[in-house]
């Protein structure tokens, strides 16, 4: 293999014959793509009635065209396959490097794309729109759908143009992000404007055990062990540049280097979907004023006027947001179950999940989510869970215990 991308790197025979590779961290590479070659288990997931979304559009001769071509930062096909590659049951299957990534192989992610956000096209007629503010959302909920609701959570994944995504990402590059971003966080804290946002930065490295059970107390602690997002290169170098970010009253944090660079959250123990998409909006405007302050560029986070936002994973990429409630559903649950939830929900351009996210049980309540995040402004996305909520609420209250 002439590509130094892949130099020194773990395979899955060698994971094979040694205990201490950790699948849940290290970046575990498929033989025959540490050599650079075509991964002959393609052509036996091609054969199954549901493949990944990259194996849906990788072929052999796609793969022997792009093999010896590299982004800007070092990227491959070799690496941005490989997640599919060792996990068939990958959804997308597939990770860009940096923004080039989605260029150089755009004969992969371009088609992967379009079919993850049906209706989208990378043809140059359509851009993606960009805007959270709250008072463009034109539905409210209902007050049956106040009465359903637990939590609401918010979120939107970042990444810094001065850096390459943490898939093709350093140690270096990981501790420079974690200590720009501890800057920030104390310089945030002391501000009068936003002052209400700050709080404490707690790093994987140096939390101590009664900090880190309060976190996981909390459900805030991000604790890596995930076999695909490794494959992918995310948890290289766990746990170091990691950290949390969490403001005193507990409804403002920030991932640091859990897959993408940043993932800004806004939440609270309420059905106020219009001030936790506030908050989120007023903390994003509070990072990109001090990380322009701070580098001196016109901008600071990874985009482009197609493909909006830029993430490590194309499923996000867009606005990277996710809008989601905590909903106690226990009849229309008990009534018809989980998966019938699932596809109204998807009828509705929406997602549900367990109680404790994807692929978790199923108790009394469900996660609702906004499933499009490319070619729409953030406001419509919470504006499709609002809609969502509202039927669902109208369906638990019409059914018999």
């Amino acid at each position: 293999m002439e590509s130094s991308e892949l130099a020194g790197t773990v395979t899955q025979s060698m994971a094979k014959e040694d205990a201490s590779i950790d699948p849940y961290f290290h970046l575990i590479l498929n033989d025959d793509l540490a050599e650079n070659n075509w991964p002959k288990v393609l052509d036996e997931y091609k054969k199954q009635p549901k493949h990944s979304l990259m194996a849906q559009t990788m072929s052999k001769a796609l793969f022997d065209k792009l093999k010896n071509v590299q982004s800007s930062s070092g990227w491959t096909i070799a690496r941005a396959i490989n997640t599919g590659v060792c996990y068939p049951d990958s959804f997308v299957g597939c990770h860009a490097g940096d923004l080039d990534s989605y260029k150089v192989f755009k004969d992969l992610f371009y088609p992967v794309i379009e079919k993850y956000h049906v209706g989208y096209k990378l043809d140059g007629s359509m851009k993606h729109v960009t805007s959270m503010d709250p008072e463009h959302i034109k539905v409210d909920l209902t007050d049956e759908a106040k009465s359903i609701i637990v939590s609401t959570r918010i979120r939107c994944a970042r990444n810094l143009a001065m850096f390459p995504l943490n898939t093709s990402g350093s140690l270096k590059t990981r501790m420079e992000i974690s200590d720009s971003m501890e800057a920030i966080f104390k310089e945030m804290s002391s501000s009068d404007e936003y002052k209400d946002l700050g709080g404490t930065f707690f790093r994987h490295t140096t939390m101590t055990k009664e900090e880190e059970q309060k976190l996981i107390d909390d459900h805030f602690l991000f604790k890596g062990k995930d076999k695909m997002q490794a494959a992918s290169g995310y948890h290289r170098f766990w746990p170091h540049g990691r950290g949390i970010f969490c403001s005193n009253d507990k409804k403002f944090l920030l991932w640091i280097n859990e897959g993408d660079h940043l993932r800004i959250i806004s939440m609270e123990q309420s059905g106020d979907i219009k001030g936790v998409l506030r908050r989120l909006h007023r903390g994003a405007v509070a990072i990109e004023h001090y990380l322009k302050k701070k580098y001196d560029v016109k901008d600071v986070f990874m985009s482009d006027p197609i493909l909006g936002m830029i993430t490590c994973c194309p499923s996000n990429i867009g606005t990277g947001l996710r809008a989601s409630v905590h909903c106690r559903v226990p009849k229309l649950i008990k009534n018809i179950g989980f998966q019938k939830i699932d596809e109204l929900a998807r009828s509705m351009k929406c997602q549900a999940r367990g109680t404790m996210g994807e692929h978790s049980e199923v108790t009394d309540t469900v996660d609702v989510s906004n499933w499009r995040r490319l070619g729409f402004p953030e406001h419509e996305l919470v504006q499709d869970m609002i809609k969502c909520i509202n039927k669902f609420a109208e369906m638990e209250c019409l059914m018999e215990d």
